[in-house]
């Protein structure tokens, strides 16, 4: 009987399992449908223990933060060094030939194994061939979140990389000599994330240029290179830059992803990757990794870096929040290097190290919490001051840079639509930044919750005007513009102005549409039709310059600093003009004054004489009929649309919070293969309008990801509702039913296992009745506190280390 008890344990586990895998692998074929997720990371190293200790605290991390993919470690050794290097099982590794002696100009230069060792992996690893993206890094840094391209922005032929500023041979002789497109030279390195294509077009040209730089020894001088100590030493940096250069790589530059311990973060800014190349310091406490060049300390059984000052002493000796937390960024760099060299001492079988205060907070639950994985905000893909390279087409001809706004208030509503908008942005390979013009009053900004969502500029509220008191919230677009252009200094030429709910589809450039200084281009909005009539007689000295256009502004920088003040200024003139708000006047059809905005920037340009271009070609409302062959670039779901029984109104959603509910999304719409084709204008009607509904889920889906929502199935009610004045939606799945029969059968399984283990256990203790009760007490007591094995004991040593450092930090 005891043998099929156990039989039909066995065969309960293997069912309950077995059931399991199926649905598990559904998801991930779903999620890989999604999104190319075949990404390797590659870091370069010497066979030193300098680079040992900096490659276990990047495996760690890499592991801590769940980058996806492999990791390998690029090992470049000599001979000799090969012979007596005794680090081999620290990381994944490929090893390459050693070129820090030059094998032809025998030049005494370690870094240039990097490019050389990218060559070598793409030429001679299969691993090569089974990717798409590929991130590298250096040793010495350590990963805080997953870095994942597609979600960061690169494409094929634009990878995303951190600036760095200090590179000027990019705008001077340097380049010029250096690469034929001295003007497609970007400042960047430290990370990379590219598509496997371009790093093969890459990699062989990085190693030349790193050569033919190392070599140009008549401007290695700091003033041409940046390079403080005037050696060469950054030859390989250059290498990078120019070697792109030369194969059109244009890349996203990025400011905010990687930081150096030290650096203070911008408000709202998390990294995601910490780079530890220069001393940093904490109170008294401080590091620098060339203080440990030849330092064992990976095979020093127990021997750690110098441990800093705890949180709570960070707390007490800095009360800027923005200074401390880049003191946090600071021991959280150190404290995660020693997490993992402890791991690594363990895995070497070293002996268990003695207690200590700090040994027991790196096993803290607090500690746990402090360095859990990090997710980017989409919005960290640009930064407002970081440097921008002049855009170029493919003729080489160089274009102006560019600086998106949009405006929007402290709410839901506009929060889902910022969440959209940004998302789109980034796929849309719309050049410079983008920047959230956020109005709030006081009150509002206590209880604001989407800070990280956009890169933010605050502005004062108007909505109540400060002299009138009119309610009027559209007039916080023009004094927002306005309150940016008196606070923030941009070195873009060009200025494109968009509404919250608007979805690009592509890039909305100058010099596409011809727009120019004393020429804007925009959008027609027929409806204005006070243009024509007396209002515009009564608010502008030049009614004949009015132009009927909104919703997408390209509008020079020069013009805009002029302008801003009338557009704020004829909105409250036209809003404060009662008289004429007929819709025969305005053709508001609600007749309220709602559209004294609009008009204001209307007549505002007129007193300018601001002529506008006008295209049909940028903007689309979905719902309406495309032009045939018109790519338009813009979604502007102002109006409601629907396809079929499907439907979606903006309104609807104007108390839903989308953003902070996780997993909220609007109802699906529906799949395009289910559309008719007997009219081929409603078939691309409708394929837009379901392209922007899958847009703003996509996005949603995006956010609620980096905000580590937990699994889908982890939420205790799986078919979540928002509420929106009254009305239930549909949110995260539809028509559950049958994963929840799946969960009931899995559960009944499990339930028949619990009840034949627990049969066993009865069988095997009747059998052993006659032993002492004095034994079996011991044995009850033995498993539940440790385990021959140590399993358990390790569970109850970090659960005194917990209890321990709660009372110490």
């Amino acid at each position: 009987m005891a043998r099929i008890g156990a039989a039909v344990v066995v065969v309960a586990v293997v069912v309950a399992l077995g059931a399991v895998p199926p649905a598990s692998a559904a998801a991930e074929e779903e999620e890989g449908q999604k999104a190319p997720w075949r990404i390797h990371t590659l870091f370069s190293v010497e066979c030193q223990d300098y680079f040992d200790w900096q490659t276990v605290g990047l495996v760690h991390s890499f592991r801590k933060a769940r980058q996806p993919g492999p990791i390998t470690r690029l090992l470049s050794c000599t001979d000799e060094e090969r012979r007596r290097y005794r680090g081999m099982g620290l990381a994944p590794t490929f090893e390459v030939p050693s070129m820090s002696r030059h094998p032809k100009t025998g030049d005494w230069y370690p870094a240039i194994n990097k490019p050389a060792g990218i060559v070598h992996w793409l030429k001679h690893s299969k691993d090569s061939n089974n990717v798409d993206w590929v991130v590298i890094l250096d040793a010495d840094m350590i990963i805080r979140g997953p870095i994942i391209p597609w979600e960061l922005g690169a494409e094929k032929g634009k990878p995303v990389a951190a600036y760095y500023g200090y590179l000027r041979g990019c705008n001077n002789i340097l380049a010029k000599l250096h690469t034929k497109h001295p003007e497609l030279c970007d400042k960047v390195g430290g990370l990379f994330v590219m598509h496997i294509d371009d790093l093969r077009a890459l990699a062989p040209m990085w190693l030349s240029k790193t050569e033919e730089v190392r070599e140009d020894r008549a401007h290695w001088g700091t003033n041409i290179t940046g390079d403080i100590y005037g050696q060469g030493w950054i030859s390989e940096m250059y290498g990078y830059s120019f070697g792109a250069a030369e194969v059109g790589l244009h890349h996203k530059i990025n400011d905010d992803l990687m930081i150096y311990p030290g650096y203070i973060p911008r408000p709202g800014i998390e990294p995601i990757l910490m780079h530890y190349g220069l001393p940093f310091q904490v109170g008294t406490w401080s590091f620098s990794k060339l203080e440990h060049h030849e330092d064992g300390i990976v095979y020093d059984c127990n021997h750690f870096f110098p441990s800093p000052p705890y949180p709570r002493e960070v707390e007490m000796m800095e009360s800027d929040p923005n200074k401390r937390r880049g003191l946090f960024l600071s021991i959280e760099c150190i404290n995660t290097l020693n997490e993992g060299l402890l791991l690594h001492h363990a895995s070497m079988g070293c002996p268990k190290p003695q207690w200590s205060k700090y040994l027991s907070f790196l096993k803290s639950k607090r500690f746990s919490e402090l360095t859990k994985p990090k997710f980017l905000n989409q919005h960290q893909m640009h930064d407002e001051k970081t440097e921008q390279k002049q855009f170029s087409d493919e003729s080489g001809r160089a274009h102006p840079k560019i600086h998106t706004l949009f405006s929007t208030e402290c709410s839901p509503y506009f929060d889902w639509q910022t969440v959209g908008l940004v998302h789109s942005f980034h796929l849309s390979g719309q050049p410079g930044n983008i920047t959230r013009l956020l109005s709030c009053t006081d009150e509002d900004l206590k209880r604001y919750k989407g800070h990280d969502l956009a890169p933010t500029h605050y502005v004062p509220s108007m909505s109540q005007h400060p002299l009138t008191g009119d309610w009027y919230p559209a007039i916080n677009k023009p004094a927002a513009v306005l309150h940016w252009l008196n606070h923030v200094e941009t070195d873009a030429e060009f200025i494109v102005i968009l509404d919250a709910d608007m979805i690009m589809r592509g890039p909305i450039t100058p010099w596409e549409y011809g727009a120019q200084r004393g020429h804007p281009v925009s959008t027609p909005y027929e409806y204005l039709i006070g243009c024509d009539n007396e209002l515009a007689n009564i608010h502008t000295r030049n009614p004949s310059a009015c132009d009927k256009v909104g919703g997408v502004i390209i509008m020079h920088v020069d013009d805009l600093r002029k302008f801003a003040l009338l557009w704020l200024h004829k909105t409250e003139e036209v809003r404060a003009d009662k008289a004429h708000y007929a819709t025969n006047f305005t053709g508001d059809l609600y007749a309220s004054g709602w559209i004294s905005e609009m008009y204001g920037y209307s007549f505002g340009a007129a007193e300018l004489n601001l002529r506008h271009i006008v295209k049909r070609d940028i903007l689309i409302y979905p719902g309406y009929v495309p032009e045939p062959g018109v790519k338009y670039k813009v979604f502007h779901y102002g109006l409601r649309f629907d396809v079929g029984n499907w439907s979606f109104d903006k309104a609807v959603w104007r108390d839903a919070d989308m953003v902070n509910t996780c997993w909220a999304k609007f109802p699906e719409p529906p799949d395009p293969s289910t559309l008719s084709k007997e009219d081929e204008n409603i078939l691309q009607r409708d394929l837009l309008s379901i392209e922007c509904g899958k847009t703003l889920n996509r996005a949603l889906y995006l956010h609620h990801k980096r905000r580590n929502c937990p699994p889908s199935n982890a939420i205790s009610n799986s078919n979540q509702v928002v509420e929106d004045e009254g009305t239930s939606f549909r949110q995260r799945h539809e028509g559950n039913n049958g994963g929840k029969s799946l969960r009931i059968w899995m559960v009944g399984l499990w339930a028949l296992s619990v009840l034949a283990f627990l049969a066993v256990i009865s069988m095997v203790l009747s059998t052993h009745k006659g032993e002492g009760s004095k034994r079996a007490r011991h044995k009850k007591t033995y498993a539940g506190v440790s385990d021959t094995g140590g399993n358990s004991l390790k569970f109850h040593d970090k659960h005194i280390y917990d209890v321990e450092i709660a009372s110490d930090d």
